[in-house]
């Protein structure tokens, strides 16, 4: 179909251009020819730039219609799986039976549940590179196909069908898929938005019928009753962590958007049981309670209740629904009026304040059905949409706030200073000093702020803690979700946060002496260095008398943040991996030396450079004991389009996370057997082999950032416009430290090096086993016997199949220095050719991803379509670069790249 709106809508030449360079690389994958090679590259140098566009826009709509495909056929064999009685892969049903056979009872089950605590938080950071428009449309296509794999479809529905499918491809062609300007953090909160509005609303309630029935299938009528499991949070609109277009007012004007989502969701729901509960009361008597809560509303809506007497004088249930209706529309209307920034009006009475009054409601109609012989009517839409509320509540999706602990600290300097009523400067004070007086004003001062006039970055940092209270009162008191903290290193960093909310009235002594808090704090430890230093900071906090008293008070425990990204940048993937292993079980053991519970925040991203891996096998591969019910996963970049763009992926990729804490979290009502210390010592010795290594590469070769720069299309990335971040944390420093994992993972995607996902593992497996088939041994048994290290060494050897090493010399060639850059590649490509071969001898498997078939196809569907993007986004970097173009010239070739790496992204399925 493709093909056909190609030569119908770009020409023949296009068409024969495409096939060409298609046919050309598919050959070049089955056997090198440099002829061939040579041929094909002249061919690329000599389109012109309006072909050259419909060739990269060509490869890059197959790409997309790929991602239809395969998403549409794995949907298919899971509801084949359905169809035929059996349960598939981690499904509920699946899980419960596994933790049925190791003894879990229906009571044990029970308690399991309730201490779940899920939640999904979704993040602009890296952001998606794929615009919310196509996404749309590859919605509709993929619906289309979904509706073709039906054999009992009529001949002439399929050919409809089928014509209709040729028009959207035919829209895709005529789409644009750059952005012609970067988003706005407002643009970023709308594309979030698509996500609730596409299929987390539909998904959600459907999560909880599949776990219930689930239960009843292994369980029977001993299966124990489900409570709400599911939270979802958002990073839109709150990490303000180097980005300066995120303010209070940006805040602000979030969580509002999210509401206004919300109202508009139940009030469709509130309209479809309109039409549902037309139960009159001459057949069925309501409660005595129901009917109170119904005069209550009369009352309140004299005039309404007019109306509804006089048309549903025996359906008091509908009559209800009105009133419940009518008062989302006041809220929706009050919310709208804050949005435009003015005061609501009378007119927005009586509206729902917050979500507990909507879900009084709920249950109050719940309970009155049952009452009278319709508890299953109750079990039914009204359950779904109390299912709802209780996840999104009127806040959609608890925002967390996020900023970097040199902003709290320069704050927390001035106001102190412009106070003027301390001996010391406070950044002369050391860490027990600087606890000292934190602690001692949190608990025993009010008046913190001066009179006199602060700094705009300082106003700037007091005035989101004020905004949080406002929010707090006005959108809901579970509307944030934490206060992260960037770069922690100390516990003067935790404490600066709290002293700062203090000013704002969210935390602090009440009139008779208690503590009080409605700020929860997650401290964020990114580095190798500060997850080293965990121990140590949370146990100056967990000590401290005024933060365990705030702790306390909040009562929602401690969380932690552990970064993937920064991790790995700094130290490699084999160390990283094993400073985050050792951070959890060091948190999780504080926890319960200090009876405090504590729940892990995973900032992971798509690629395995950022944490990623398949979600089920992911959480498995946690620490024994570490996961306790609760747990937080950020959902970032090109993961959100591949999970929740669809309503059938995102009820599967919620299931598999569900069942995998459902799983891992068996420790809080069974016993256990931990890690063997034999495996822990062995991994430990790899990750200090692997540091090294990697370290030896990126901070002691000479030349490498240079390296970096010159041999990836960083430079080009930095102009796509797929997110308001920047891509260093400071424009003018371009060192290892300054630039973002965004771009570091996806410049090294983009030229196929991909090497933070696997540098220094090769190195690390060969020094271990050294000349010994003992150690080798050891290390198979491992992979065998360790979910933590199989789910390792399979990450790497997806990274490893992604990566192509023959493309990455051809970049290695874009270097000024040749001679270097040739020295790092042969570097690289050494180490390449090391981790394959000795994660394949530990694996003890003849290729890589052996044991996920699927996987190695879809890869190995792409490759070839990748290759001549490489080809095309090599010739363009250098024809952008040459200086002897003109300004306009330049900026066409720029236009021209950014279109390759948008592919080649697509392509990928991965950015950063």
């Amino acid at each position: 179909m493709l093909g056909d709106v190609l030569k119908n809508q770009a020409g023949g030449q296009v068409f024969e251009a495409v096939e060409y360079l298609r046919k050309g690389y598919i050959q070049l994958r089955k056997e090198d020819d440099p002829q061939l090679r040579a041929d094909l590259e002249r061919f690329i140098k000599e389109l012109d730039p309006d072909t050259l566009t419909y060739v990269i826009r060509a490869f890059s709509a197959y790409f997309r219609l790929v991602n239809v495909a395969e998403e549409a056929h794995a949907h298919r064999l899971l509801y084949r799986t359905e169809q035929e009685g059996e349960a598939w892969e981690n499904s509920f049903e699946d899980v419960l039976t596994r933790l049925k056979g190791k003894g879990l009872t229906p009571d044990q089950a029970g308690e399991l549940l309730q201490h779940l605590d899920i939640s999904p938080v979704i993040t602009a950071h890296p952001t998606e590179a794929t615009r919310r428009t196509l996404l749309e449309g590859q919605r509709r296509m993929f619906l289309k196909v979904k509706t073709l794999d039906d054999n009992r479809l009529p001949p002439f529905e399929r050919e409809a069908l089928e014509r209709d499918l040729g028009v959207d491809i035919q829209i895709l062609w005529k789409t644009d898929e750059v952005r012609v300007r970067r988003p706005q953090v407002e643009d970023e909160i709308e594309n979030g938005l698509f996500y609730f509005r596409e299929s987390l609303f539909l998904a959600v309630p459907r999560i909880y019928r599949k776990l219930e029935q689930a239960l009843a299938g292994v369980y029977g009528d001993a299966a124990p009753e489900v409570p709400n499991i599911l939270r979802f949070g958002s990073w839109i609109g709150g990490d303000r962590d180097g980005n300066p277009y995120v303010t209070a007012e940006t805040t602000a004007w979030a969580l509002r958007t999210h509401k206004r989502e919300t109202l508009s969701a139940y009030i469709n729901r509130i309209n479809q049981l309109h039409h549902i509960l037309s139960h009159s009361d001459r057949f069925g008597q309501p409660s005595e309670a129901f009917y109170e809560r119904l005069e209550h509303d009369r009352r309140c809506f004299p005039e309404l209740a007019r109306g509804l007497q006089q048309r549903y004088f025996h359906e008091p249930y509908r009559q209800k629904l009105r009133f419940m209706r009518e008062r989302l529309l006041r809220a929706h209307k009050a919310n709208e009026e804050r949005l435009a920034g003015r005061i609501p009006a009378a007119e927005c009475d009586y509206a729902y304040v917050h979500e507990r009054e909507l879900l009084a409601d709920i249950d109050s109609i719940a309970r009155s059905l049952a009452s009278h012989g319709d508890a299953a009517v109750a079990e039914r839409e009204l359950k779904d949409l109390r299912r709802i509320v209780e996840t999104f509540g009127f806040f959609l999706a608890r925002l967390d706030v996020r900023e970097e602990s040199s902003r709290h600290t320069a704050a927390v300097g001035e106001i102190l200073a412009a106070r003027g009523d301390l001996a010391k400067a406070y950044d002369q004070l050391d860490e027990a000093e600087r606890v000292e007086l934190l602690a001692g004003e949190i608990a025993g001062r009010d008046d913190l702020l001066p009179a006199a006039e602060l700094s705009p970055d300082t106003r700037g940092v007091l005035d989101v803690f004020r905004a949080m209270a406002d929010m707090q009162g006005e959108i809901s008191p579970d509307a944030f979700g934490s206060y992260i903290i960037s770069m922690t290193r100390s516990a003067s960093h935790v404490l600066e946060v709290l002293w700062l909310a203090k000013t704002a009235g969210l935390l602090g002594k009440d009139a008779e002496g208690a503590w009080f808090s409605s700020l929860s704090v997650a401290p964020l430890f990114e580095t190798i260095e500060d997850l080293e230093h965990i121990e140590t900071v949370m146990t100056g906090l967990l000590e401290n008398p005024v933060y365990r008293g705030l702790l306390e008070a909040k009562g929602t425990g401690q969380e932690v943040m552990i970064g993937y990204s920064d991790s790995c940048k700094d130290g490699g993937i084999v160390a990283s991996s094993w400073a985050l292993y050792q951070a959890q079980r060091q948190v999780t053991d504080l926890g319960q030396k200090y009876g405090v519970g504590v729940r892990i925040f995973h900032g992971r991203g798509g690629t395995v450079a950022r944490g990623g891996a398949p979600t089920h096998k992911a959480i498995l591969a946690q620490p024994p004991g570490t996961v306790r019910g609760g747990i937080k996963i950020t959902e970032q970049g090109e993961v959100l389009s591949s999970k929740y763009a669809n309503l059938e992926t995102a009820v599967y990729e919620l299931t598999v996370m569900a069942s995998g804490v459902l799983e891992a979290s068996r420790c809080t009502v069974q016993k256990i057997q931990g890690d063997r210390q034999e495996y822990l010592d062995a991994f430990a010795e790899l990750a200090d082999a692997g540091e090294r290594a990697y370290r030896e590469l990126t901070r002691e070769t000479e030349g490498f950032l240079d390296y970096f720069y010159e041999a990836t299309p960083i430079d080009g990335i930095s102009r796509l416009n797929i997110g308001s971040r920047p891509s260093h944390r400071q424009k003018s420093d371009r060192s290892l430290d300054s630039i973002r994992a965004i771009g570091w993972v996806f410049g090294w995607s983009q030229s196929r090096h991909t090497l933070p996902a696997w540098y220094g593992v090769g190195t690390a497996l060969a020094t271990f086993i050294g000349d010994s088939d003992e150690r080798l041994a050891l290390l198979q048994r491992m992979y065998q016997e360790w979910p933590f290290f199989n789910t390792f060494l399979s990450s790497i050897q997806m990274s490893l199949s992604k990566a192509n090493m023959d493309i990455a010399a051809e970049y290695a060639t874009l270097t000024e220095d040749s001679e270097r850059g040739r020295a790092i590649f042969d570097k690289i490509r050494g180490e390449f050719d090391r981790t394959r071969d000795n994660v394949l001898k530990v694996a003890q498997l003849d290729g890589l991803l052996e044991e996920s078939p699927m996987l190695a196809r879809s890869i190995q569907r792409r490759d070839p379509y990748i290759d001549p993007l490489n080809h095309i986004q090599l010739m363009l970097i250098r024809r952008y670069q040459d200086e002897n173009l003109s300004e306009e010239e330049s900026q066409r070739w720029v236009s021209l790249l950014l279109r390759t790496i948008n592919g080649v992204a697509t392509g990928q399925r991965n950015t950063g």
